[in-house]
């Protein structure tokens, strides 16, 4: 705003002595831009100084940036001045080069002269402005919540994206696009506690819903087979849904598994919108979108949240493709395990990109792991010093994450150790003395057939 200083100190008007104080409004700038202060001021008196203050805590502290002082110095290089009806004009500028956001806030001129009849009683008079220091976004990133999550193919589940926008003054507007399109949402003042108690209206009728009774990926001929029937409880995984004794599969099946409820109707999105400050002065807004999460729809659609901010010159954006995981890459290290070896089995990635980020969980097929657990959550296996009678045996890793799941199954091949005695393995591994020397030459004689 402008700001005029009040004639004081004069106790002669009638001689005319007066000043006036006035700076110009500054629009808003921008971190890193340049701008001047400029402080107008008309008197028909004598200069006596000017003085530039920065006003913090609300005005209770007063920071000097700039004195000019007419008693110690001729330089009138930082005023400009013209004669205007015999009255003398002024104009005081300070220069800041590179805007920081902590030089938002008020600034003061003031002007003081010496009164004309005295000459020696100095008048005052002030001017203030506010600067208005703009940044914009520094980073914008989209991520999404409860990750990584399980697949749940025989009921509907709420799924959240968050989007985090940082370093903006002021608060930035944050929408989010659907495949290019602008989406209508619902706002939601305070977030879902949970799916069991916030539920959408588009959540399916789990009363008409067949499918809550498990059945076996054979009944949807999904798997080859050999597959054996699921229990009458809702899996917890893949793992849970087989038999692991009866089960045989092949070394190379890769096998993926989709909803088995329809849901055909328009999903309803539910927004909230928040931001907090930071002690740089900064803001940090979230932004989420949620809404009952349809794999058969949602699979490979493109969500994007964009940024308005008036220090920007087009939107900001960050874009993600909500894709289940497809085609497992998994490699065995090392490459021909032998008795004793520590053998590592890992997920390298995918054929594609995965969004959200998927859930790892490993189990060994007709067993448990080598360490006696029934399942291992992570993308990588370790098995250490692998016994003999590990030959053969079949490992499933599934990927899951809230659009389906793949799973991946991998056969672990042992060979004879010449390191290792025959007879001397370890208590992991298998019988001492002459039977073991048995085992392993039947161990050896499967890896040929298994070669051939």
């Amino acid at each position: 705003g402008t700001g005029t200083g009040a004639q004081r100190g004069c106790g002669c008007p009638s001689l005319g002595t007066y000043l006036t104080v006035s700076i110009e409004p500054l629009p808003p700038v921008v971190v890193g831009d340049a701008v001047t202060l400029k402080c107008n001021f008309k008197t028909d008196g004598k200069m006596r100084e000017i003085v530039w203050y920065r006003v913090t805590d609300g005005g209770t502290i007063k920071q000097k940036i700039f004195t000019f002082d007419a008693m110690f110095s001729t330089n009138f290089s930082h005023m400009e001045n013209y004669r205007k009806r015999e009255d003398l004009v002024y104009q005081s500028t300070v220069r800041l080069p590179e805007v920081r956001i902590s030089d938002n806030g008020p600034y003061e001129c003031h002007v003081g002269i010496y009164d004309r009849a005295t000459r020696e009683k100095v008048v005052l008079a002030s001017g203030n402005v506010f600067l208005n220091v703009m940044a914009p976004p520094t980073s914008i990133s989209v991520l999404a919540a409860d990750t990584p999550a399980p697949f749940s193919r025989y009921q509907a589940q709420n799924f959240t994206l968050v989007c985090v926008v940082s370093g903006g003054k002021p608060a930035p507007l944050v929408y989010f696009k659907r495949d290019g399109e602008p989406i209508e949402a619902t706002p939601l003042p305070e977030p879902p506690v949970g799916t069991g108690n916030w539920a959408p209206r588009n959540l399916l009728h789990r009363d008409l819903d067949d499918t809550k009774v498990p059945k076996s990926l054979m009944d949807e001929g999904e798997v080859g087979a050999g597959q054996a029937p699921a229990t009458m409880d809702p899996p917890r995984g893949l793992a849970a849904e087989r038999d692991p004794v009866t089960e045989t599969i092949p070394e190379t099946v890769v096998s993926r598994e989709f909803p088995r409820w329809v849901h055909v109707a328009e999903p309803i999105y539910y927004f909230r919108h928040t931001h907090a400050p930071v002690s740089d002065g900064t803001v940090e807004a979230r932004a989420t979108l949620t809404w009952t999460l349809n794999p058969q729809i949602d699979n490979e659609a493109l969500f994007s949240c964009e940024v308005k901010h008036p220090a920007l010159s087009m939107p900001m954006q960050s874009e993600v493709t909500l894709v289940a995981p497809k085609g497992p890459k998994i490699t065995m290290t090392p490459t021909r395990a032998r008795v004793g070896d520590t053998v590592r089995i890992l997920v390298q990635g995918f054929q594609n990109e995965v969004f959200p980020e998927p859930l790892f969980t490993w189990t060994r097929v007709g067993s448990r792991l080598l360490d006696g657990s029934a399942e291992h959550d992570g993308k990588e296996l370790v098995l250490e010093r692998v016994p003999a009678e590990l030959n053969g045996s079949m490992y499933r890793c599934t990927a899951q994450n809230p659009l389906g799941s793949t799973d991946t199954h991998t056969r672990l091949i042992v060979f004879e150790n010449p390191n290792i005695p025959r007879g001397t393995e370890d208590s992991n591994g298998s019988l001492t003395g002459h039977c073991g020397f048995r085992l392993v030459l039947a161990l050896t004689l499967t890896v040929i057939l298994e070669l051939t």
